[in-house]
């Protein structure tokens, strides 16, 4: 009898062992996917205040606003301000961006042609108005909108004169509906609400709607202040009924559990309190805690199960010794494996890293043999023009050695001021082979700087410069159809003026010989990309297009080149995010070419 009195209490003492780990395991849980989800969301709050903070202050160094402030009775300062909020508002992706100034009365909005625009409202009592004046830096608030009613993130920045002062604050507001959808319950907590407060307890974010804009402090007597009335226009701000019951053994500090009365029915939650970020909000993850009890039961099971099974252990204490050291030789057999395969591991790392280091230098060289080619092939461009440039330095030389002569008989008859015109033109010649060397002499210079923008229509002018200075061009009819504005793309200065030479070269000796050659350079605009085409009416491309870019494929003979020029071209072109393409034309005959170039604004 004692024997089984002594079981019959060890089995109940196992029982309430099991229960009560149970619900320290039952709560640690749901504790844990509550931590998990406050930080899921705090990361989500963070990483939208990151995105929007520095918003404002960027739109406050735009000049239009300064202007708009220092001129609030300049219609079209104050027009061309509301234009950029307007554009503004739809880069950034906010609901409303005005502007006010230093008495918070707002002069320019993207909305200034809505009824209800902010023009000519005073936000001077908004926390973010104010701070901002007094910090001399960026601001965040959450509030309601005294227009529209719609919960908002407003994220200001004080606009500065010329000399440092505050002249005013502009202000972007950020719907928080994104914040609120990205409220997603996990399988494992289906029954688990959240809500984010302000700091005085009070609810806007929240994955129940009849939870908006309650009072959570816990006081059912709770009266709100001027503050937060203000903050919530028109809203009640009821005191939820709920009452704090304390925090499980083992948990944190944060969490604890409540009572909440849900439609007349109490249920009880384990609730989170987190901090968030940047601001004076915290967030609440209340999970319900009908899992503890399944918890319980199961570990109350569990130890029942461990009981019974306690009293057979002694059966099967040999069988363990055996087993475990049989579990031991295996153990000092799968640690020699290990070790061995470590050893195997290191030597192929130890190979790996060595061949990426072979592989960096085989890189590495064949961007200097790249870099190398290119100015070979530029050399060999100035080689092939060098009997043009000849003959347009003879004439100049001819013409100075004339001059030269014809001043000394002046000087002999006292002509001075035919002297001094010959003079004159002697420096415009000398001036003119300046010029022209000047041209060879960078076009020949390696590009050692990486791409930047550049005005495409300067390479297309001083690869002109070059092809005209040859003797084998002067019949040849060359339109550039220059265009007006500058034609801002992304390359290189030197490296484009290395492709447009090419290309011009080629075309002259395409069009050689013929009735009437013509040459036509122009220049056309698409969304993302500038295009730059060069025609000629010479006999066109044979065979496959494609083909003439392959490395010396030529049509010509080996004293006007190798066949590398394309290759390289097109090379160049691909390095500085473009494309270079041939066709033959499709009005007339001749051969097309088309440099194609991205915007400077495709690339910001």
């Amino acid at each position: 009898m004692p024997y089984r009195i002594g079981v019959f209490l060890l089995f109940v003492a196992t029982l309430v062992a099991a229960w009560l780990l149970g619900g320290w395991v039952g709560y640690r849980q749901v504790e844990q996917e509550s931590l998990e989800e406050s930080f899921r969301y705090r990361q989500l709050v963070a990483n939208e205040l990151n995105r929007y903070l520095p918003v404002p202050e960027l739109m406050a160094e735009h000049p239009l606003l300064q202007r708009a402030l220092e001129a609030p009775d300049n219609p079209s300062a104050i027009l061309s301000a509301n234009e950029q909020m307007q554009r503004m508002a739809t880069i950034v992706g906010s609901s409303d961006v005005y502007l006010m100034d230093t008495r918070g009365l707002t002069i320019a909005a993207n909305n200034y042609l809505q009824p209800d625009s902010f023009v000519g409202r005073n936000f001077n009592f908004r926390p973010y108005f104010y701070e901002a004046m007094e910090s001399g830096d960026s601001a965040i608030y959450f509030a309601l909108g005294l227009m529209s009613g719609v919960r908002g993130l407003y994220f200001s920045h004080p606009v500065r004169d010329e000399g440092g002062q505050i002249i005013g604050v502009v202000a972007v507001k950020v719907l928080v509906h994104e914040l609120e959808s990205q409220w997603d319950r996990p399988t494992g907590l289906r029954e688990a609400e959240m809500v984010v407060l302000d700091h005085n307890g009070i609810s806007f974010l929240a994955s129940r709607q009849d939870w908006l804009y309650r009072n959570f402090s816990g006081m059912a007597d709770a009266v709100p202040d001027e503050y937060s009335r203000r903050r919530y226009p028109d809203r009640d701000l009821t005191p939820m009924a709920l009452k704090t019951l304390g925090t499980p053994w083992g948990l944190l500090e944060q969490s604890a559990t409540v009572r909440i009365q849900d439609s007349g029915k109490p249920r009880e939650y384990l609730s989170v309190r987190t901090p968030l970020p940047r601001m004076d909000w915290t967030l609440q993850v209340m999970v319900s805690t009908r899992s503890v009890v399944w918890t319980r039961l199961g570990f109350a099971v569990g130890g029942a199960a461990l009981f019974f099974g306690g009293l057979l252990t002694w059966l099967y204490l040999r069988e363990r010794y055996r087993r475990e050291a049989e579990l031991a030789l295996r153990g000092e057999q799968l640690e020699r494996s290990v070790a061995e395969r470590t050893a195997d591991l290191e030597n192929s790392n130890r190979k790996l890293v060595e061949e990426i280091r072979e592989r960096e230098r085989t890189q590495t060289e064949l961007r200097e043999t790249q870099q190398e080619l290119i100015q070979a092939a530029k050399l060999a461009v100035l080689g092939q023009m060098s009997a043009g440039l000849n003959h347009e330095m003879n004439q100049p030389l001819t013409a100075i050695q004339t001059y030269a002569r014809n001043s000394r008989r002046f000087l002999e008859k006292g002509a001075g001021e035919m002297v001094d015109a010959n003079l004159s033109e002697i420096i415009l010649l000398c001036d003119k082979m300046a010029e022209l060397t000047r041209q060879f002499k960078v076009f020949a210079r390696k590009s050692e700087g990486p791409p930047a923008v550049v005005d495409l229509r300067q390479p297309i002018d001083a690869s002109l410069k070059i092809i005209v200075a040859q003797q084998s061009s002067s019949e040849i009819d060359i339109q550039w159809h220059r265009p007006d504005s500058p034609v801002m793309c992304h390359g290189d200065l030197i490296r484009i003026e290395q492709v447009m030479v090419n290309l011009m070269a080629n075309a002259v000796q395409a069009v050689e010989g013929g009735a009437r050659p013509e040459i036509r350079i122009d220049i056309e605009e698409t969304e993302q990309c500038w295009k730059c085409l060069v025609r000629d009416n010479g006999p066109g491309l044979q065979g496959d297009t494609e083909q003439i870019f392959e490395p010396f494929f030529t049509t010509k003979s080996v004293k006007q080149g190798l066949g590398l020029g394309l290759s390289i071209s097109r090379q160049i072109v691909d390095a500085l995010g473009g494309s270079l393409t041939g066709r033959n034309r499709r009005d007339g005959p001749g051969a097309e070419f088309v440099v194609t170039l991205k915007k400077r604004e495709a690339m910001e």
